[in-house]
């Protein structure tokens, strides 16, 4: 199984877009019994997701915020390790929105499966998980867990790259300390608690934004923030 993990590490960090990190995803979920992947990252409330499931249940899933109840999503941000699950053990009776969240999921196929949980910066959360429509496929006893690590962190950080490839002007590149400054902006931080977390002067980091603000022609921080996120930057 290691052997299969690194390739497939090699495959994601050598893809040049997001088709060839689904396909070696998917051929990879394919050979261990499964039929389908999802890569999730969530911070705060927000929530990330590249994925093979059904386009129809992704939207329900994103238009339900059914990420706030997912058992899997719950589970991942408490255990921080591999860990296998199965809907079977989700509620089944009742009319809660946990029962409807287990049948939705099992009508869409996807009924058990393999969840690697990856604690990331700034509060956010990575897992990347491979389901299966039947019951009890289970890989999690033979998957090395820092080799699982590095895949997540691979695909989070390749996808990142592709996603960046969009030429961005040198002039605009924001250093170091304004990146951070701008990235607890993005987390609703002010000046004041961004220094509070960081220890850099809360005068300096106003200044940091400023800085960033003019390279990206924003009249103000909810702009830069709204410019940094449109753009892939955080």
């Amino acid at each position: 199984m290691d052997g299969h993990v690194r390739s497939l590490i090699d495959s994601v960090e050598a893809a040049q877009d997001e088709h060839m990190i689904k396909s070696a995803l998917k051929y990879f979920a394919h050979s261990c019994g499964y039929d389908r992947f999802a890569y999730l990252q969530t911070e705060g409330l927000e929530v990330r997701t590249f994925n093979s499931y059904p386009e129809r249940w992704q939207r329900i899933y994103l238009s339900s915020e059914y990420s706030r109840i997912d058992p899997v999503v719950t589970d991942a941000k408490r255990k921080r390790e591999i860990f296998f699950w199965t809907a079977d053990d989700w509620p089944s009776r009742g009319s809660s929105p946990l029962r409807r969240f287990r049948d939705e999921a099992i009508d869409h196929g996807i009924r058990c499966g393999v969840t690697i949980p990856v604690e990331g910066s700034f509060g956010s959360a990575m897992m990347l998980t491979f389901a299966s429509s039947e019951q009890g496929v289970d890989i999690s006893a033979s998957l090395d867990s820092k080799r699982a690590v590095q895949l997540v962190m691979a695909i989070h950080y390749q996808l990142k790259i592709i996603a960046a490839k969009t030429a961005v002007n040198p002039k605009r590149m924001l250093s170091p300390r304004e990146m951070t400054c701008l990235i607890w902006a993005t987390k609703g931080k002010t000046a004041s608690e961004t220094a509070m977390v960081t220890g850099i002067n809360a005068r300096t980091v106003q200044h940091y934004l400023d800085k960033a603000r003019k390279k990206y022609d924003a009249q103000s921080v909810p702009q830069l923030v709204a410019i940094a996120k449109d753009r892939g930057l955080v």
